[in-house]
């Protein structure tokens, strides 16, 4: 089955040769520009129903739904074959792969010549941001797949709408993405096409990625991690602005004054469940401008104004449930794309955590029979939904406002069992940045390596940084020197302290907003706080705990500042940053001298 296209949907130049160049090296049997409409996308899915990449979810339960399995081998991200190729391996730095751009472009040309032998190559214009937005930007992924593509409509603003912005002469950011697996004349394709081999490359000073091997996810949806942070951020670092892996919400007092507040948290933190969140506290309330991404930029009263790039949720389903995020829960009970999850008898979805009962039987990710005495888990840990995010009850309207949301604090947040308070607020921008470049999460007795051992995510960036993280700090520290610059509060926060017990302290989920609301409170200047060595912490009695049932010697613990565990510390801080050399701004390492000394005389 193929699309019936007449002509080429665009007046624009460089597009046009682009594009030519790509399926000349590439070799698809046809090409698609995608123009964004259901029709398309109903399209798009019977080719995958054909192929038996898709399953069609129950029309009664979950309508316009579909089930996807990809292959064993292709279920995640994968940081390893993830390259940032500037010039110089020194604008790299220590934390991303580099190979030269040279190098890497003669290893691609090979690989994706004739990459996309009998397939279609759908060209997939696409703005990250609200359309004609001065925060957005435009990209064009060109790609042989039908998952990306669909996807793609989901998650972004995408269609001959955007061309239309584009215009003829307009700037996109160029994505080439192949499976990497050509069909010969006469082979059978298979559900989910991919290559042993993959190589997701990014080319900053060329504002280029070339993404190859893969169908799944952040190696495949090209707008979202490889886009809207690694090139972005490098983009932000040339042109004054800030790219950021964090969510964006809106905090409503029972005034009805309104806050929007910008969050860091690396995976596994409450990031999705924190930017849907149901305050526990009467007369508040969060709405959601997005849950993953934030592009801010200075507006002309000096504020930072953020937009979500993006148009939908790509989320981690494990875990996800009425009990945890009612609202997320919500936003998939139709148009959602399920990808290696189980399926229930009735052909509807069910992963681990979604209720507290399982099935009694299912059909695995895997496509193999599951009861809940199975020693498999019926999910892929990694497995994911997409969703519209104008499904979502507490969408906030703003998501969709081209201006942008006026940014009054940023949270930054890892998992710590010990030592890191509840809240800290950072005495300045200097001293916010430092402790955001020092946020991590201990390991877990699921990853490899030592139990409780700290592994450094600064600003949760670690994975998606476009270039050195060191230059990546110095960026912060200059973009908060702008002059007539009026910046937000920077915070740190720790949802998961731990009694010596082993048991939380903190109960979390929608009692989370007791904290938002003294952040609020301390942003209009009517809460307290009092200061400690590594920063501001609430006074007694300034974080409201009516109705918490959480003890006073909890809360206590919650809001101390263990100084011991902190001058143990130190030497990890001092380590972490000697690896980026002489490239670390000089004031991060003041400002480890300094806390250093506010801690000795704390003693």
């Amino acid at each position: 089955m193929g699309f019936t296209q007449m002509t080429t949907p665009s007046k624009h130049k460089k597009l046009l040769k682009w594009v030519d160049e790509m399926a000349t090296m590439c070799q698809p049997d046809q090409i698609h520009w995608c123009d964004g409409s259901q029709e398309e996308y109903d399209q798009l899915f019977e080719l995958m129903l054909a192929n038996k990449t898709a399953v069609k979810l129950n029309d009664e339960k979950r309508p316009g739904s579909y089930l996807i399995r990809s292959d064993p081998s292709d279920v995640a991200r994968v940081e390893d074959r993830t390259f940032v190729c500037p010039s110089k391996e020194e604008d790299a730095g220590p934390t991303n792969n580099w190979l030269a751009p040279e190098e890497m472009k003669e290893i691609l040309v090979q690989k994706f010549t004739g990459a996309m032998q009998g397939r279609t190559l759908y060209v997939v214009p696409f703005s990250m941001g609200p359309l004609g937005s001065p925060i957005a930007h435009i990209g064009v992924q060109l790609t042989d797949s039908a998952y990306a593509a669909a996807n793609m409509r989901i998650m972004t603003r995408m269609g001959v709408k955007v061309l239309d912005v584009l215009g003829a002469d307009g700037e996109f950011v160029p994505c080439l993405h192949s499976v990497g697996a050509p069909l010969k004349e006469g082979q059978k394709d298979v559900p989910w096409p991919c290559n042993e081999e993959k190589y997701i490359s990014h080319f900053p000073e060329t504002r280029e990625i070339w993404s190859y091997g893969s169908g799944y996810g952040g190696n495949a949806l090209l707008g979202k991690k490889c886009f809207a942070l690694r090139i972005a951020s490098t983009m932000a670092r040339e042109e004054g602005w800030l790219a950021e892996h964090m969510l964006i919400l809106k905090l409503i007092n029972p005034q009805g004054e309104k806050r929007y507040i910008a969050a860091a948290f690396p995976s596994a933190c409450g990031k999705t469940n924190l930017a849907m969140l149901n305050p526990t506290v009467r007369g508040w309330q969060v709405e959601c401008v997005g849950d993953d991404i934030a592009w801010m930029k200075f507006g002309a009263d000096g504020r930072l104004y953020a937009i979500n790039p993006e148009a939908g949720f790509f989320g981690v389903a494990p875990g996800t449930g009425d009990h945890s995020n009612p609202n997320a829960m919500a936003a998939l009970k139709k148009n959602s794309i399920f990808t290696n999850v189980a399926m229930t008898e009735d052909k509807d979805v069910w992963w681990e955590e979604m209720t507290a009962e399982s099935p009694a039987r299912l059909t695995s990710w895997l496509g193999e029979s599951w009861t809940p005495d199975s020693d498999k888990p019926s999910s892929h840990p990694n497995s994911r939904f997409t969703a519209p995010a104008s499904q979502c009850p507490v969408i906030a309207k703003e998501y969709d406002d081209p201006n942008g949301v006026p940014i009054s604090a940023i949270l930054f947040g890892g998992r710590r069992a010990t030592q890191v308070p509840l809240v800290t607020e950072a005495t300045s921008w200097q001293h916010g940045t430092f402790l955001g470049s020092i946020m991590g999460s201990e390991k877990t007795a699921a990853a490899t390596g030592d139990l409780g051992q700290l592994r450094y995510d600064p600003m949760a960036m670690l994975p998606f940084c476009g270039y050195n993280m060191a230059d990546y700090w110095g960026h912060w520290l200059k973009i908060g020197a702008t002059e007539g610059a009026v910046m937000p509060n920077i915070y740190c926060v720790n949802w998961f302290r731990k009694s010596d017990s082993g048991e939380f302290l903190w109960p979390g989920f929608g009692d989370n907003s007791r904290v938002l609301k003294w952040v609020f409170e301390r942003c209009a200047g009517t809460a307290d706080a009092r200061q400690t060595a590594i920063g501001n912490l609430p006074t007694e009695g300034s974080l409201d705990v009516t109705g918490l049932d959480v003890s006073e010697e909890d809360m206590r613990q919650l809001l101390e500042v263990d100084v011991q565990a902190w001058l143990q510390e130190l030497p990890g801080i001092r380590e972490h940053y000697a690896q980026f050399g002489d490239a670390i701004p000089p004031s991060l390492n003041e400002e480890v001298d300094a806390l250093q000394a506010r801690l000795e005389a704390a003693q």
